[in-house]
């Protein structure tokens, strides 16, 4: 909408503060649709009309669907704890919709399809093709949420209903086809896959055992775990025998002693008198020497150790020691040369009582069990040191026997998962199964359009859309000023009041009147006016409006005018001396357009003599061309119409005979109302307005434009310009009067 560039001036010639311009809201465009809806409705039906002829021509449609599920049995399968495996399958094997939607409408596949229906279809091509066919993935609720299910639905469109059901036919064909190949080829690259993978495993796997292989030969070991297990056990009943090998040395140390304290003679010497007081031949040869020494005594009784005798009983003797000491080496072996060492002769050595023999068996017995005690305590701590020495070695072989042996475990799982899933994958294979079900066939095509009622629709929806656009550019480059607070955001000045729109006649008006006395000579469209409730009172209300405004300095004179013609100044100014007649004012309502008068013919006035007569001559006083309203009303008002035309308006208007005239009118009367011509255009209004207290202008919502209206009201501010009244205004407040009636 053009915008005025105007700038306002209060009384003092000071620039008055513009208003802010606001943003339209919702209401506004409301308002706008509203007050042009003869566009809209007159697009609106446009639209439709056009929508129903064009959907007389159009040629009938037919659609044909089809249903496809789309499913695998080459899944990868997931590693579960009743079932631990792997897939090395192809990942690709998992079905993507949005894929398969790609790939369906792909020109690869519709070419082949095209190829199929060439001989029946020679015209079509995959350009044609891809525009009439759709494809889309069927959705299902759960929960909250629409999810995506396997079923696709391929649909065409065409205008022959047979070729409908050919071409889904077709495409059904080419998507099985695809479809296995596309399963045989992923299945095909999955086996490639793991016979790649086979060796690779098969010689981890030897390099695993080789090297756990090459740690147990290199430490002569079997399983540590076990082995060492095995050492700790014997390390504890080592332990265990050491203690009671212990407890039975020192048994046998404390027997040893008290053996030997009884027997007075150190285990070797017993040892040897023990064996040869054992022995019958030691002894039958002790006897003998025996009885030699008593012989030998005897004969030394009788005889001289030189007597023959004597020396034979001494040979013998000394022969008989021979033999028993041979005897005694006999009988002892290697402990012979002890002999010399044990002290004593052979006979006293040989001879021991039955219990002495039993002590000195007692003595080398302990002995014995001593020294093995001791032995064995000796061999149990070797075997203890060796032990420990073996433990503190598996610490590190379990280290490493723990990281071979879970390798070559993992490598031998990975090369049986493979042979596993090449066994599998091979079966699939040979077998070729593939999950690739059509749900619902193509069928000949049903009729879908045209729809008249989707057709009507659209048209109304568009209808809207371009009525809505027509009426607001209409309105856009519409400078009318529609509504009061148009008004106010256009000119920074007080609106007094606001006149409501006026019914039409039909609509009739309240039996409540004006006190008219003469009504019947009055234009009965003016008698509508007047006698209307809600015209009254909003006159009522502009008037005490203009009172309040001057702070209790009474204005004794208005000039009432509006920018254009035909905006309702003169019912205003009427409507304003009636107001100020019924609150007891002497009102002089003076028709000051001496181009066009016309108040005189809205009040059925003579019009020979008025303002211009008295302007003209100065015979004439002001009371001579003045008549009084109250011929026609009990009212005190008093009306000086224009008079004859003057051939010159301005001259007369800007005379000193006019500032005269209106200082005699504002000293006889309370209030003087002057109805002068329209502000643009002509300069009468200004002259009329310099020689009243103040000006009042009258805008028309409809007919005055925000650029006139701010024109002519930056023309009548300097000379104080009171207000602006909305005339016409549609939102004004017979709020009274709509709620009781």
């Amino acid at each position: 909408m053009a915008q005025s560039n105007l700038t306002l001036y209060n009384g003092n010639n000071s620039p008055l503060p513009q208003p802010a311009e606001t943003e339209p809201g919702y209401g506004h465009l409301l308002g706008v649709l509203v007050r042009r809806r003869n566009w809209v409705l007159g697009t609106l039906i446009a639209t439709l009309a056009a929508t129903a002829a064009v959907t007389l021509v159009m040629r009938p449609t037919y659609r044909s669907t089809m249903q496809l599920m789309v499913d695998s049995n080459y899944r990868t399968r997931k590693a579960t704890p009743e079932s631990p495996s792997f897939s090395y399958a192809d990942p690709n094997v998992e079905i993507d919709n949005a894929t398969q939607l790609n790939v369906m409408r792909s020109a690869q596949l519709l070419q082949r399809a095209i190829d199929d229906l060439k001989p029946r279809y020679p015209d079509l091509t995959v350009e044609k093709l891809r525009k009439k066919l759709a494809v889309s993935t069927i959705q299902e609720q759960k929960g909250n949420e629409k999810v995506n299910t396997s079923i696709f639905q391929v649909t065409y469109t065409e205008s022959d209903r047979t070729k409908t059901r050919d071409v889904l036919s077709a495409l059904e064909k080419v998507y099985e086809q695809y479809n296995v190949e596309q399963q045989k080829q992923r299945l095909t690259r999955g086996l490639s896959f793991i016979n790649a993978q086979i060796p690779q495993a098969e010689a981890r796997v030897a390099q695993a055992e080789a090297a756990l292989e090459r740690f147990r030969a290199s430490q002569d070991l079997i399983d540590p775990e076990i082995q060492s297990q095995s050492l700790i056990e014997s390390l504890s009943t080592l332990q265990k025998d050491q203690l009671t090998n212990r407890a039975t040395l020192a048994a046998a140390q404390a027997q040893y002693g008290a053996l030997q304290g009884q027997l007075g003679r150190d285990p070797r010497q017993a040892s040897i008198a023990a064996r040869l007081s054992q022995s019958s031949r030691y002894q039958a040869l002790l006897d003998e020497i025996q009885k030699t020494e008593v012989a030998l005594v005897q004969q030394r009784l009788r005889f001289t150790e030189k007597t023959p005798f004597v020396q034979t009983l001494l040979e013998q003797r000394q022969q008989q020691s021979l033999l028993l000491r041979q005897e005694a080496q006999r009988i002892l072996g290697a402990d012979a040369g002890a002999l010399a060492s044990a002290g004593g002769n052979l006979v006293s050595i040989g001879q021991m009582g039955e219990n002495d023999l039993k002590f000195a068996s007692g003595l080398v017995e302990a002995q014995v069990n001593f020294l093995a005690a001791q032995a064995r305590d000796r061999t149990l701590a070797a075997n203890e040191a060796q032990l420990q020495g073996d433990l503190k070695r598996f610490p590190t072989l379990l280290a490493e026997y723990n990281r071979l042996q879970p390798n070559v475990k993992i490598n031998r799982e990975t090369l049986e998962q493979l042979l596993t899933a090449r066994q599998e994958l091979g079966l699939e294979i040979a077998r070729g199964a593939f999950d690739w079900q059509t749900l619902e066939q193509p069928r000949l095509g049903r009729k879908v359009g045209p729809s008249w009622l989707r057709n009507l629709l659209a048209g109304g929806a568009l209808g809207l859309m371009l009525g809505s656009a027509a009426a607001l550019m209409r309105e856009s480059s519409d400078d009318s000023v529609r509504t009061s607070e148009d008004l106010t955001k256009q000119l920074p000045v007080p609106l007094l009041g606001m006149v409501p729109e006026l019914p039409l006649p039909e609509m009739g008006v309240s039996s409540r009147s004006l006190p008219f006395q003469r009504s019947d000579v009055l234009d009965p469209s003016m008698m509508q006016v007047l006698h209307w409730a809600p015209f009254r009172e909003s006159l009522d209300l502009i008037y005490k409006n203009l009172q309040l405004m001057t702070d209790g300095a009474p204005i004794k004179s208005l000039v009432v005018t509006s920018a254009l013609a035909g905006e309702g100044k003169s019912t205003v100014a009427l409507g304003l001396a009636i107001s100020a007649a019924r609150l007891h004012q002497r009102v002089l309502l003076i028709d000051a357009d001496l181009r066009r008068p016309g108040l005189h013919k809205q009040l059925d006035l003579p019009n020979e003599q008025g303002l211009s007569t008295l302007l003209i001559s100065d015979r004439f006083l002001g009371t001579n061309a003045v008549q009084n309203a109250n011929t026609y009303s009990d009212l005190p008002i008093s009306v000086l119409t224009a008079g004859p035309t003057p051939t010159d308006s301005v001259k007369l208007l800007s005379s000193k005979r006019m500032r005269d005239l209106m200082s005699m009118f504002e000293q006889s009367y309370d209030l003087v109302i002057v109805d002068a011509p329209p502000t643009l255009g002509i300069v009468d209004a200004i002259l009329a307005a310099s020689f009243c207290d103040g000006a009042l202008l009258v805008g028309r919502m409809g007919r005055v434009t925000r650029h006139e209206i701010a024109e002519a009201a930056h023309t009548l501010n300097r000379l104080n310009l009171l207000g602006i009244v909305a005339n016409g205004a549609s939102n004004t407040g017979s709020y009274y009067y709509d709620r009781i009636a």
